[in-house]
């Protein structure tokens, strides 16, 4: 059983959880792939079908769902290296079914000793651009995926931490097939990045001639095995000693050199934080807290939706989405103003996740047309802090475990930009996570903005790992995604499509993507044109029938105990059982 407290701003704290489950069945694998005919109560849903593979290995060898979460994210960060990887960083809730527990654990990235709210300013006091950002020293924090994954391991691993690294050692050694994903990134990049210009990663992935791999090719990546086998010998060799040395010398590389030194790699600590829990109708929806700003920003998108009868719409009507398109306006504005990392700045948490705020923030709603400009509200407890501009890059992964006791994983994992930084060290990218800062830490006022760097400081996140529980407190689904800012829309968009319009999980991966970040609203290429229309028609202004980057994976137990598991078609992704 699963109870609540709700405090006065209607957050909600996990006592005591126990899952349910009987036969599970794959619904979506992807068209080449059969369904299993096993009768496990597992499944593992991820981007690339060998870390899938790598994740269900670990579970058919008695893993723990966390045991199977390292197979997965060792095999990612090689396969698909411009998503995530061991230079990154991650944010994972971990549901234990049998002891009832939720935690969330943050993997965020660390600025150095040396930052300063100037990170990213040059020498007359303007902001860099986003090329010498990104592609600069500048961008690199201390990662935090290794030690999360390390720090859960401990609390939940029943296999040896270096099993966890066997088939991306086997991988990284015998080669893999350049997919055609990681080709057209490959080839895409080099024209608009230094991603062929940089000797490591020029002579990866790159011929001889300067062409870029094939799709097929067999990569092979001795580097990467290396580390890897350090890392599974102890997971500290990534933060000090020879590994840690190579990336701090990669960091510090020209040109635009960085800060990052052997010192702030031994002093990263991953975190344990509480999840951010709310009611939504009969379930508790459950996310990340800051500074990730998925799990406030969610629950907000559905608490100023609630009062309405969203089933009596659905996602062939105008209505339907005109709401879910306001409740994202609103939403984001808040986001963007006050999420931060909690060490440095005051959060309004409850504030903005209280009732009477979220009431009256949903009369804004209650229109018929578009409202013309969205701004943040004032919850209680602090003042409106200056305006935020930061930049968020599409990249990252996400992926779902569900092991055979019922326990759950859902992890966003990223190096912040395609292929992060671009700088290599040990057969992997770095990320360049430090961008998720706002690059000018004030506002044309004169106000401080709260993701503004510093010392030690973890940027903001969008990554909204999502684990859902019905009024009984049993696991219903988790879901996520890549993407930069839009993560928060796809996540909220998989939520309204299973619990309010009744559509599978990969029904609600197939919907269009709509993101409403702001005054112009991004509509994905497969919304019926009478509903675009109509959207127009209510003054909305769209950026229609356009691409999106998703990445969503979900895993859905229904309540005779059957799996659903949903794999996006815009990434390479599977779900599928031992």
């Amino acid at each position: 059983m699963i109870r609540f407290l709700l405090s006065a701003g209607a957050l909600a704290s996990i006592l005591t959880v126990t899952a349910c489950g009987q036969q599970a069945v794959v619904e979506a694998p992807i068209a080449d792939t059969p369904a299993p005919s096993q009768t496990s109560q597992a499944m593992v849903a991820a981007a690339n079908p060998l870390a899938v593979e790598a994740g269900l290995a670990a579970l058919r060898a008695g893993g723990d769902a966390v045991d199977a979460a390292i197979a997965v994210q060792s095999v990612l960060g090689l396969v698909e290296p411009q998503s995530s990887g061991l230079g990154g960083g991650a944010f994972m809730l971990y549901f234990d079914a049998q002891t009832g527990s939720l935690t969330a654990y943050d993997g965020r990235e660390t600025a150095p000793a040396s930052a300063s709210p100037e990170l990213f300013l040059d020498e007359t006091g303007q902001p860099l651009s986003f090329y010498d950002a990104v592609f600069s020293g500048h961008s690199v924090g201390a990662p935090g995926a290794v030690a999360m994954l390390a720090l859960a391991h401990g609390d939940h691993g029943e296999l040896d931490w270096a099993d966890g690294f066997d088939a991306a050692i086997g991988l990284a050694e015998d080669g893999f097939a350049v997919s055609p994903r990681l080709q057209g990134f490959i080839a895409g990049m080099a024209p608009r990045t230094p991603i062929d210009e940089w000797p490591a990663s020029r002579a990866y992935f790159y011929l001889e001639d300067g062409s870029p791999l094939p799709v097929g090719y067999r990569l092979s990546n001795p580097a990467y095995a290396g580390s890897a086998r350090a890392i599974a010998a102890d997971w500290h060799n990534l933060y000090s000693g020879p590994l840690a040395a190579e990336i701090v010398d990669a960091v510090r590389a020209e040109p635009r050199p960085g800060g990052l030194t052997v010192s702030d790699l031994a002093g990263y600590q991953a975190l344990r934080r509480e999840a951010i829990c709310r009611p939504y109708r009969q379930w508790t929806v459950c996310g990340m807290p800051p500074p990730a700003s998925g799990g406030v920003t969610v629950n907000e998108i559905l608490g100023l939706i609630e009062s309405y009868d969203m089933a009596a719409t659905g996602p062939d009507t105008v209505e339907g989405w005109r709401r879910f398109i306001e409740a994202s306006r609103l939403a984001y504005a808040d986001r963007d103003a006050y999420i931060a990392d909690p060490g440095f700045v005051t959060v309004p948490v409850e504030g903005l996740l209280a009732s009477d705020y979220i009431t009256d923030r949903s009369n804004l709603v209650t229109g018929t047309l578009a409202t013309p400009h969205v701004t943040a509200g004032t919850p209680a407890g602090i003042a409106a802090p200056g305006l935020d501009a930061t930049p968020d890059s599409p990249g990252t992964s996400h992926f779902v475990i569900v092991d055979n006791d019922g326990d759950v994983v859902s992890m966003t994992t990223t190096v912040e930009s395609v292929f992060g930084s671009h700088r290599m060290a040990g057969g992997f990218f770095l990320n360049n996570q430090l961008t998720d800062f706002s690059r000018t830490p004030l506002d044309a006022e004169g106000q401080t903005i709260p993701n503004a760097p510093e010392a030690g400081k973890r940027p903001r996140s969008s990554m909204s790992p999502t684990i859902v529980f019905n009024a009984e407190g049993d696991f219903v689904l988790a879901t996520g995604s890549p993407g930069g800012s839009s993560i928060i829309a796809y996540t909220a968009k998989t939520l309204v499509g299973m619990l309010d319009w009744g559509l599978t999980p990969q029904q609600a991966i197939d919907l269009p993507n709509v993101v409403a970040n702001g005054d112009v609203v991004r509509i994905e290429d497969g919304m019926p044109a009478e509903v675009l229309a109509g959207l127009q028609g209510l003054g909305f202004t769209l950026d229609a029938n356009r691409g999106e980057i998703s990445g969503i994976h979900i895993v859905r137990r229904l309540e005779d105990g059957t799996l659903l598991g949903g794999a996006d078609p815009r990434r390479e992704g599977v779900a599928l059982q031992p």
